[in-house]
């Protein structure tokens, strides 16, 4: 990316990248624009959204190190599909959000995920009720549409017909008749102008209620079950599939920091967690969650350890191990795990290069570090043991944010006084060879790289 191909890039989008990478952090707007690389995983991920809309469903693993990119990944695709018209939803479990739990942990995790559904037209979170008000207010102009006086009597009875259809529908699904009553009755409060009874009905969708008691206080009428720890991934399916009903391709669902399940040291509620993940997997492919797509991000203990990661329940083993025709460094982005390789040489210094760009654009300044300094740069982080098959984006961007940083501020400050200072500079020349030329190496070669 030249210069002069770079988009312009809204101050608040290029502040939260620009303080989330030095901070170490994944971020959760403008993640497209420091993408570089995985272009394999983005197009088997896109793929199976494109089953999605067909009414299929999916589930995928990223499993990566620790700052290797999963979460980079899961934001950059949550993006993509918020672009493609689905509805997305995401959670980072917790000791206290669990797929399974007692005390609330299970159900923790089906609110925070109904907190972040979001839509094209609502991409920070938050889309439940507008969601449901846009669909409402389309099959009124849909009636009007057809010539029907929006003041007449039957303009009411055939919007009510409508809406009652796609009810009748979801009744289907388990949980869907007093899904579709809350539903309804949201409706008639809607068109009626009764907040009470519509913020009562948005709880009940949110979870937030502890027992049928305080429900049907609130609603004014009696619901044979709540949302809890046991049922939520079922309304999770009966979300997927209001979604379609509304004319949206569907829901993505992405859950982050699955090695808290790993860290569960209570065996049975570990198993009880694992136990809900085969469920998702034998739903979504087995076509039993029409509409719904499921990725999950950990680390490769979570899923190899056989002592207490996902491979320590056999049913989970068989169904995600490697094939014994896998063979190492031959890639298969088809079946449901997909595990993160590092990045290229010439991968990391066009990050570098990209970073470098968007410093420029935001602070207005030329940066006073040349494309030999960003390769020494590289070869330095690349040169510490074990750094070229461990290091990652995270740790790398982490530090050059920082010398980017320091020489803007410091107008005395030479990139080799910083390393000079840091000891780095000598460490450097010590590895050095005298017969080795000052050349960079091809693998950074500049002209080869796409920025």
């Amino acid at each position: 990316m030249t210069e002069q191909a770079v988009p312009k890039i809204p101050k608040r989008i290029l502040s939260s990248v620009l303080s989330s990478v030095s901070a170490g952090v994944v971020p959760r707007i403008g993640a497209p624009y420091i993408a570089i690389g995985r272009k394999e995983e983005i197009a088997a991920l896109l793929s199976d959204m494109e089953q999605i809309s067909e009414g299929g469903s999916a589930m995928r693993f990223l499993i990566g190190r620790y700052g290797s990119g999963k979460s980079f990944l899961i934001q950059l695709i949550r993006g993509y599909a918020l672009e493609r018209d689905f509805i997305t939803a995401d959670v980072d479990l917790s000791p206290e959000r669990r797929l399974y739990g007692s005390g609330g942990s299970g159900v923790a995790t089906y609110r925070e995920l109904i907190k972040n559904l979001a839509s094209k037209s609502s991409p920070d979170g938050g889309a439940l009720s507008r969601m449901i008000s846009v669909w409402i207010d389309q099959q009124r102009a849909e009636l009007a549409k057809e010539g029907i006086p929006s003041d007449s009597e039957r303009f009411g009875i055939e919007l009510q017909a409508k809406i009652m259809r796609v009810m009748q529908e979801l009744e289907l699904f388990v949980g869907g008749f007093d899904f579709s009553r809350v539903l309804v009755a949201y409706y008639q409060a809607y068109t009626a102008g009764d907040d009470d009874t519509r913020s009562a009905c948005l709880r009940w969708l949110r979870g937030e209620f502890a027992t049928k008691t305080e429900a049907r206080a609130a609603l004014g009428f009696s619901v044979s079950v709540i949302i809890d720890d046991d049922n939520w991934y079922d309304f999770l399916k009966l979300w997927a599939a209001l979604v379609r009903y509304m004319g949206y391709r569907g829901l993505v669902v992405f859950i982050d920091e699955c090695v808290n399940l790993y860290k569960i040291s209570h065996r049975v509620s570990r198993e009880n967690n694992y136990e809900k993940i085969l469920s998702m997997f034998n739903d979504t492919l087995q076509g039993r969650a029409p509409g719904l797509g499921i990725v999950f991000g950990g680390t490769p203990q979570f899923l190899d350890d056989t002592r207490r990661g996902l491979f320590s329940y056999e049913a989970l083993r068989s169904r995600l191990c490697d094939s014994r025709f896998a063979l190492d460094g031959v890639t298969d982005l088809i079946g449901p795990v997909i595990r993160l390789r590092r990045l290229s040489d010439d991968e990391l210094l066009a990050l570098l290069r990209r970073m470098t760009l968007l410093h420029e654009m935001y602070y207005g300044k030329k940066t006073r570090m040349s494309d030999e300094e960003q390769i020494r740069f590289l070869e330095i982080a690349l040169a510490r043991a074990g750094a070229d098959s461990m290091i990652t984006p995270r740790e790398m961007l982490r530090d050059y944010m920082t010398v980017l940083n320091l020489l803007m501020q410091n107008e005395d400050l030479s990139f080799d006084t910083l390393l000079l200072r840091t000891g780095m500079l000598c460490a450097e020349s010590k590895d050095e060879k005298p017969q080795e030329s000052a050349e960079p190496s091809p693998a950074f070669s500049v002209a080869d790289i796409d920025l």
